[in-house]
């Protein structure tokens, strides 16, 4: 019997055991509010069993569920009870294990990243400080009403550090206003991290006397994390995007650092993806290759997303890079050759223009010669996208094994509920960081594209864009998620100047 931390909602932030664990259950119960993203990683053959987060008998929830998993227990199967976050973090844990100890049952905790430390990050800051806050407090701001003792919100206002107030979203008007009526500043920066590291995460920026207008206004989902305190603006203060709404376009568990440097720089983040990336129509070739990976002198990726598909399929035939002989490694660009070296392989290739253009110039040289004729390569890449690549290097001499090693497809349709918040909430910019994503973008937002500001990851994408009539306000220097947030922030830069010269402000 295991309890699991699912970390805040993102597969990729499961801790490497948690990962193991989900993969060997037999059984899962887990919170309403765990994705399904997350759930892929359960294997195939266990049952999954949603838990309410109410029971209508109106026994206590935490002892319900404690009851269900000593009966699953006592059948002898593995269970795996995966929370949200950290199992021991406000998640009635007490309650749940206490039928499983009188029915004698072992059972391990397997931690998780839990929210306020999720959320912070996502926010690009700190909890502590030496300079402005050296204690962290964790309460929830909605209390059991059987408890014998609520909040002290005199003391909490007393303490100097961070507060992280986790389940506030429906109680704000109360616990914000309680806060600043014990003499905790109204002036204090808070910071809400909503649906943290999922695919329509939002991250805003409001103070404490403004709190519960704010939640009032824009409405902002659970699960949500608000952190009170001077970190919350500790890298905020300035910042070129205050005040801006930025929506991420990248697909689901690809926009976090996208999402840090935007919120680095003072604006609001909301992640929704248009594109989603998974396995091929088959494994087969990219299997197969992998087995005669040694024949080839060097292995391409056009994507980080290659990369991780090389890596998984490598691990499940038990080969290493003892089984891939003298072959080199090239990279488009800095992602691909970070996910190529967190992997624990070294790259020996990536252009200075991290581009199909770049990588070729790298590879075969200004003359078309640096490359040995004849040279074998094998390229991952998706199942759709430019083949200019492949097409250049066979027109060399250069033999040429193109291997779909990831899908890429279109969302078909955006929840209405969604759209509905864009267009009431308003939105400044939003970021097209590929071909694809502008081609579903142009599809799936339509003529709200024209109200945006449009920031391109590269000439490429910039192309796509025009060729359906939508105009990049900016472009990228580099296709880097740091050039793309830099040419945001340097064109709200010149427009604050601009305005600031026409008010007569020096």
């Amino acid at each position: 019997m295991f309890f699991v931390g699912a970390g805040p909602g993102a597969a990729d932030l499961l801790t490497l055991r948690a990962a193991a664990l989900l993969r060997d259950a037999e059984v899962v119960v887990h919170d309403g509010l765990v994705p399904a993203a997350l759930l892929d990683a359960v294997a195939c053959h266990a049952e999954r069993i949603p838990v309410p987060r109410t029971q209508e008998t109106g026994d206590d929830p935490g002892e319900a569920t404690g009851r269900l998993l000593a009966r699953l227990a006592g059948e002898g199967r593995t269970v795996i009870r995966l929370k949200g976050g950290d199992p021991s973090v406000f998640g009635r844990l007490a309650e749940e294990i206490r039928p499983l100890r009188e029915a004698g049952f072992q059972f391990e905790i397997v931690p998780g990243v839990t929210a306020a430390m999720a959320a912070a990050a996502a926010a690009g800051m700190p909890l502590t400080s030496r300079a402005a806050a050296s204690s962290l407090t964790i309460v929830t701001g909605h209390e059991a009403d059987e408890k014998a003792e609520s909040l002290d919100f005199s003391r909490l206002a007393e303490i100097p550090g961070t507060l992280a107030i986790y389940m506030g979203v429906e109680q704000a008007d109360k616990w914000s206003r309680a806060l600043v009526a014990a003499g905790k500043p109204a002036s204090t920066p808070v910071t809400v991290v909503s649906c943290c590291s999922r695919a329509d995460q939002t991250i805003a920026q409001t103070t404490l006397g403004e709190c519960a207008a704010a939640f009032e206004r824009c409405r902002w989902p659970a699960p949500a994390v608000v952190i009170v305190g001077a970190v919350a603006e500790a890298s905020q203060a300035g910042a070129a995007l205050t005040g801006r709404r930025v929506l991420i376009t990248r697909p689901e568990g690809q926009g976090s650092e996208l999402a840090a440097l935007i919120a680095a720089q003072g604006g609001t983040c909301l992640h929704l993806p248009v594109i989603a990336i998974g396995p091929p129509i088959s494994w087969e070739p990219l299997d197969r290759a992998i087995l005669e990976a040694d024949r080839h002198d060097w292995i391409v990726f056009a994507s980080a997303n290659g990369v991780r598909a090389f890596v998984e399929r490598m691990r499940l035939a038990r080969r290493d890079g003892r089984h891939l002989g003298s072959v080199r490694f090239a990279a488009i660009g800095p992602a691909t050759k970070r996910a190529l070296e967190t992997a624990g392989y070294a790259c020996d290739c990536m252009p200075s223009q991290f581009q199909s253009e770049g990588l070729l110039e790298a590879l075969v040289g200004d003359r078309g010669d640096e490359l040995p004729a004849g040279s074998r390569l094998m390229l991952l890449r998706a199942d759709r996208g430019r083949d200019l690549l492949r097409r250049e290097l066979e027109a060399k001499g250069h033999e040429v094994c193109e291997i779909q090693a990831y899908s890429s497809r279109s969302i078909e349709t955006i929840d209405p509920t969604l759209l509905a918040t864009l267009d009431r909430e308003g939105l400044d910019w939003i970021t097209i960081t590929s071909s694809a994503i502008a081609e579903a973008a142009g599809r799936l937002f339509g003529d709200r594209l024209r109200s945006w500001k449009i920031a391109s990851i590269s000439p490429v994408t910039s192309a796509t864009l025009r060729a359906a009539s939508h105009s990049p306000t900016v472009e990228a220097r580099e296709p880097t998620a740091a050039a793309l947030v830099e040419a945001i922030a340097d064109h709200e830069a010149n427009v604050r100047e601009s305005d600031d010269r026409a008010c007569g402000v020096c």
